[in-house]
């Protein structure tokens, strides 16, 4: 590709990012486990308030991000909250858990969905807004992103049997790394009706109320909304209990530890690999085939993974994610984008992904580890399968077709072809 300076630096920015976010999530379940003592039904409940505290950030984030355009403002409110994640994992959250559950799982969630949660879903759109305005394909930034938690979780599991807390500190420093690399990157500025690019009045102009109303009005909307609900949230709610379980299997925790760092890692260098092939498969069979494609890896992955038996065949359906979590994202981006006005992206993306997805959680998280302690996790994997099978069929039918899309696609090349000309 010719040089693209936009593409390289926030490449840059995903893969330093994505980082120091796998370096905190890849193994917080062993942490909340091993390190706080907490069950299974203890951190379902942990994991439930982390949703529920999300939800009011996936709204305010996602109103901001489209009212201030690409201003650096949120950007720099979410690192500085990075910065603190050392002090305030080993030195906050994990005693208050320990002493008082509810109170610390309170405490976490607000501080989670504002840095990681909410943080990192307001992050991405940001710069899928950019990679519009400077004509770069998202994913082939976002496979860096890919690339660095790839990097992070190879190393996770080790430094965590060195101290639980060393890795919170690792992101930390990497907070400060995207702290210099804001400050000294120059935001593309687009006005409205920029000749440049077709898309950038839509993309600037700033968000109304009456753009958040119309939403809610739209059928498309809703349909959406409901595969997010019955699919997507789901991923994160398997996603995590699984290092516990991986982690079981073997003869020794800090064997499993260490072996589910090496697997994650294998993991994510082949979904960076998919990241970068993904736009064009999309482009290709259309984005509502992407999520009905995404559901049925999900729905193979997740019921696989209850019959398989032993650590090789269960680390193998992990694998399959590899290929599934690209393919849904540039999907959920490209549906948007074709489906939706441009200026209400973010909303778009963080209320009707991002919140959707944290409300399923907030609702399954709990049932999900009761039944691993009632039941074990391969008779709930299979239940979770059921799930997702369930409503990926309905999505067949509700979702837009993909001969809207064509259309919409086939203009948006017209109007490039035009401005090109002139």
């Amino acid at each position: 590709m010719r040089w693209n300076r936009s593409y390289w630096v926030f490449s840059t920015f995903f893969f330093v990012h994505f980082f120091g976010f796998s370096s905190v999530l890849s193994l917080f379940g062993i942490w909340l486990g091993q390190a706080v003592g907490l069950d299974g039904t203890e951190k379902g409940i942990v994991f439930a308030i982390n949703s529920l505290g999300t939800l009011c950030f996936h709204l305010l984030y996602g109103y901001i991000s489209d009212k201030i355009g690409l201003r650096k403002y949120l950007l720099s409110v979410i690192i500085g909250l990075l910065l603190l994640a050392g002090p305030f994992f080993q030195f906050i959250y994990g005693p208050l858990l320990h002493s008082n559950i509810w109170i610390g799982a309170i405490t976490g969630s607000l501080y989670m969905g504002a840095a990681f949660s909410s943080g990192n879903a307001a992050i991405e759109s940001f710069i899928e807004k950019i990679s519009r305005l400077r004509s770069f394909e998202y994913g082939k930034a976002r496979m860096f992103g890919s690339l660095g938690w790839a990097v992070a979780t190879f190393f996770a599991g080790q430094t965590f049997n060195v101290n639980p807390n060393l890795n919170f500190w690792v992101c930390t420093g990497t907070a400060m790394l995207l702290s210099v690399l804001l400050l000294t990157t120059k935001l593309p500025a687009a006005a409205p009706g920029d000749g440049d690019n077709p898309e950038a009045s839509n993309t600037t102009e700033p968000i109304r109320l009456s753009d958040i109303q119309k939403l809610g009005r739209n059928p498309r909307f809703w349909a959406f909304v409901m595969y997010i609900f019955g699919v997507m949230c789901l991923v994160p709610v398997y996603d995590q209990q699984f290092p516990v379980y991986f982690s079981s299997l073997f003869e020794s925790k800090e064997t499993g530890n260490r072996m589910y760092g090496y697997l994650n890692s294998v993991q994510v260098f082949a979904e960076a690999l998919c990241m970068f092939l993904a736009p064009a498969l999309i482009n290709k069979i259309g984005p509502k085939r992407g999520l009905l494609l995404g559901g049925l890896l999900m729905f193979i992955r997740i019921s696989v993974s209850g019959i398989a038996d032993g650590p090789l065949e269960v680390g193998a359906t992990k694998l399959i994610q590899a290929f599934e979590l690209p393919v849904m994202l540039i999907s959920i981006f490209k549906y948007i984008r074709m489906h939706f006005e441009m200026r209400v992206s973010s909303t778009m993306y963080l209320v009707g992904y991002q919140f959707t997805g944290a409300l399923g959680g907030s609702v399954m998280s709990p049932l999900a580890g009761k039944l691993y302690d009632q039941i074990g996790f391969p008779q709930t994997y299979l239940w979770m399968a059921g799930f997702v099978c369930l409503f990926t069929l309905i999505a067949v039918f509700t979702l837009s077709g993909n001969t809207r899309e064509a259309v919409q696609g086939m203009l948006y090349c017209i109007r490039s072809e035009t401005v090109t000309k002139r």
